[in-house]
């Protein structure tokens, strides 16, 4: 299985690094974004990719967009990132993880969807019996589904920092009231259309984020990447439990790994065990199959 920890396109410019894409301009209005295969924990690279899941999360991305183009246009082009590039190397390297997008202006915020109590949404009822101002009942317990999905957005912060929960007033001051509310209500749809077709598939999506951009006339786009197992909680059903953190198709192994070292927790992340690295690329490949039906 190819691997890739950091794509070297040199045919276009670099437009930026994060904690997993790569971003390139193609041209005045496109970009070509490849998925590598790097992984962060605590918000911190480590130095090991997971073999595949580059393309995995392409692969579920695309699945999502295509659902859910319905409900909102999104970035995709149709454009094959292979013909943006130059020389078999770099066609190897964007191919099955990669896309070309529309150059879009990105909202300043995370558009979150809630649906279970768990994170930083537990942590905050437990503190306030809120999460991000809104009003909870009383006697809710860790992971307990939400009496209806909650938007809770928050704020992007710089590589390495922590994402700032906000309420809906700081959301409507940032963005004005009327597109305010137009991301709210589509987030909350496109997260109850999806809960919908992963539970009758064996998975409980417990929250995600989704990004959303602008064109020059204001148009709203899904941008970014779409419930993969790197933006969203997975949980299986038949494992779920209320009052306890039920196991979830991500990264988990490795969080679990790193929780047993004598780290801080800050730059350069540990060495990662070959038995760690292959446990949670199964995991990422099992969603994938579970949601769309791909092996």
């Amino acid at each position: 299985m190819n691997t890739l920890f950091e794509s070297t396109i040199t045919s276009l410019p670099l437009l930026g690094r994060g904690k997993v894409r790569d971003i390139y301009a193609v041209g005045a209005d496109h970009l070509l974004i490849v998925t590598s295969d790097r992984l962060s924990a605590f918000d911190v690279i480590m130095p090991d990719p997971i073999p595949g899941k580059g393309e995995v999360l392409t692969a579920v991305a695309n699945f999502w967009f295509g659902k859910l183009a319905h409900i909102i246009p999104n970035q995709l082009t149709g454009i094959d990132p292979e013909s943006v590039v130059q020389g078999e190397d770099e066609r190897n390297q964007v191919r099955g993880r990669s896309l070309v997008v529309k150059r879009l202006k990105p909202l300043p915020i995370e558009a979150v969807a809630r649906g279970y109590l768990i994170g930083s949404g537990w942590k905050d009822y437990q503190a306030h019996g809120t999460v991000c101002g809104i009003p909870l009942p009383t006697g809710l317990r860790q992971a307990e589904k939400l009496p209806q999905p909650l938007f809770t957005p928050a704020t992007k912060a710089e590589m390495g920092e922590h994402d700032e929960n906000i309420d809906f007033v700081r959301v409507e001051k940032m963005l004005g009231a009327p597109l305010a509310a137009q991301v709210r209500d589509t987030t909350l749809r496109l997260y109850r259309e999806a809960a919908a077709h992963a539970q009758v598939r064996g998975i409980i999506i417990a929250d995600t984020k989704f990004e959303f951009g602008q064109d020059a006339a204001g148009k709203l786009y899904l941008i970014d990447e779409v419930l993969t197992p790197d933006s969203s909680r997975f949980w299986p059903t038949d494992q779920y439990r209320v009052g306890i953190s039920p196991p979830s198709f991500d990264k988990q192994f490795v969080r679990d790994y790193l929780e047993t070292l004598d780290w801080d927790k800050k730059a350069p992340g540990p060495k990662l065990p070959a038995e760690i690295l292959a446990k949670t690329a199964a995991k990422y490949r099992e969603a994938l199959t579970r949601l769309t039906g791909q092996a």
